[in-house]
């Protein structure tokens, strides 16, 4: 068995990850890059049958196109780089997949250091066009990516598990003795 060295734990990574929408000027690595689309790669699907699609988008040129189809989304003209997640709307269960994908590129991303945010409301039509999106493909989410411009480590504001758990059944409290 092959060892990779982790610069953070699967566990830290989630525990201090946060959407940022705020980015340095700093250029990502081309290596992080790599990793960041060989975790959506890597990432399980449905059936395994990778129904996606990704598109990179580095050039400033592009993330500013990127950003004026995103409505919600204008800060991704500030990321170092996005990535378009399309996947196919004619498997069911597509953006349980999309959403699998994208949490594991942030949390690859996150592991070097790297922050992102994401948004899932955008000009379809203009997008299509402007990055040759065939009909066949869903556009499910944008990813934009960069150096974090403030501090994001730290605690994050959560609803304790005795509120989101129930034991055995909805509504029983959680024993915590009984985990």
């Amino acid at each position: 068995m092959r060892h990779v060295p982790i610069a953070m734990d699967a566990f830290k990574c989630i525990e201090t990850k946060l959407d940022v929408r705020e980015f340095t000027e700093g250029t990502v690595p081309s290596e992080v890059r790599t990793r960041v689309l060989e975790a959506a790669r890597l990432t399980g699907s449905a059936h395994n049958r990778q129904a996606w699609h990704f598109i990179l988008v580095t050039t400033k040129a592009g993330l500013a196109d990127l950003a004026e189809s995103c409505p919600q989304g204008p800060w991704v003209a500030g990321a170092d780089f996005a990535v378009i997640i399309l996947t196919s709307p004619r498997l069911a269960i597509h953006m349980l997949d999309a959403g699998r994908a994208l949490q594991d590129m942030q949390l690859a991303a996150w592991d070097s250091g790297v922050a992102s945010g994401l948004t899932t409301v955008f000009s379809e039509e203009g997008m299509r066009i402007q990055f040759n999106i065939p009909r066949e493909f869903s556009i499910s989410a944008v990813l934009g990516f960069g150096y974090p411009k403030r501090k994001v480590l730290g605690g994050k504001s959560r609803k304790p598990l005795s509120e989101l758990v129930s034991q055995e059944r909805y509504g029983a409290p959680l024993e915590r003795g009984r985990l």
